[in-house]
């Protein structure tokens, strides 16, 4: 029996999820060994080529826009290096379940970014759900002498960066091609990556760290394919919360290859993230239907 365009849509959901964690896992454990700007450009390098092949393929490639375009990807890809540089460097040091767990957040203050600076209506079902939603992230980083520390920061703040990130890519006109944004915001994170290895050196990697490197490029190259096909097939408001299940593989390979697991806080805060989440992702899913009729 074929298999229907939602439960097609959550399986490549699923499948994107799986890559972009395992990307995470790849570069974490080489980058115990390879400076963090050096592991970044490499990927880089190995990643331009094919995200560029598969635009060329789709019919999406353009490396030129409008003044006013311009400066919104430019913008876009700024808040793009910003956050992929501050989350590789938290990934470093905090565990991968932790930092997908704060990472859930993101639909919880995209939806509150959207509410106070684009003018989106955002109800009170909505907005406390968000609270809840934020109170989980607290709980995840408890924040005190204990807890907190400078690397959830920047976990907090690579957020902050993917909102800004999102925003954008919201003001960016229908016909600009996702493929040209991607290569764009790839191109950037390379460049920038290549500028600041000399501050910490080059150092010739082991055919393991090679081998970690190309393993999360090919990763991150099919996360970015298998989302372009989420966004082909089946009903969003039904494959949209299926991004949740990151956070099971992030708990599974953080257990798996580096012999980490959540405590029971760390659980706590996780379940009212992803509950808040699939909850806002509903709420908007019911009020725009409501509206349409």
């Amino acid at each position: 029996m074929p298999l229907s365009d939602n439960l097609r849509g959550a399986i490549y959901m699923n499948v994107a999820m799986a890559s972009f964690t395992l990307n995470d896992t790849a570069m974490k454990a080489v980058m115990q060994h390879l400076p963090l700007w050096q592991a970044i450009a490499m990927r880089g390098m190995l990643t331009l080529g094919p995200l560029m092949l598969i635009g060329h393929l789709t019919g999406g490639l353009r490396l030129r826009f409008p003044k006013g375009v311009g400066r919104i990807v430019g913008l876009r890809s700024v808040a793009e290096v910003a956050s992929t540089l501050l989350f590789l460097a938290a990934l470093i040091h905090m565990p991968l379940a932790n930092l997908s767990a704060i990472l859930q957040s993101l639909p919880l203050a995209v939806t509150l970014a959207a509410a106070l600076f684009l003018g989106e209506r955002v109800g009170w079902r909505r907005l406390s759900a968000i609270l809840v939603g934020f109170l989980g992230v607290l709980i995840i980083i408890r924040p005190g002498p204990s807890g907190f520390d400078h690397w959830s920061l920047m976990g907090l703040a690579s957020v902050a960066f993917v909102v800004v990130r999102d925003l954008t890519t919201r003001s960016l006109p229908r016909d600009v091609p996702s493929a040209s944004v991607a290569v764009m915001a790839s191109a950037s994170v390379t460049v920038t990556a290549l500028i600041l290895s000399p501050l910490s050196g080059w150092v010739m990697p082991t055919a393991t760290e090679l081998g970690l490197i190309v393993m999360a490029a090919c990763c991150l190259v099919a996360g970015y394919m298998f989302v372009i096909m989420v966004m082909r097939v089946g009903d969003i408001g039904f494959v949209a919360p299926f991004r949740y299940t990151a956070l099971l593989w992030a708990i599974f390979l953080g257990w798996i290859v580096f012999g980490t697991l959540p405590d029971g806080l760390t659980l706590l805060g996780a379940g009212l993230v992803v509950g808040s989440g699939i909850f806002t992702l509903w709420r908007e899913r019911k009020v725009k239907a409501a509206v349409a009729t």
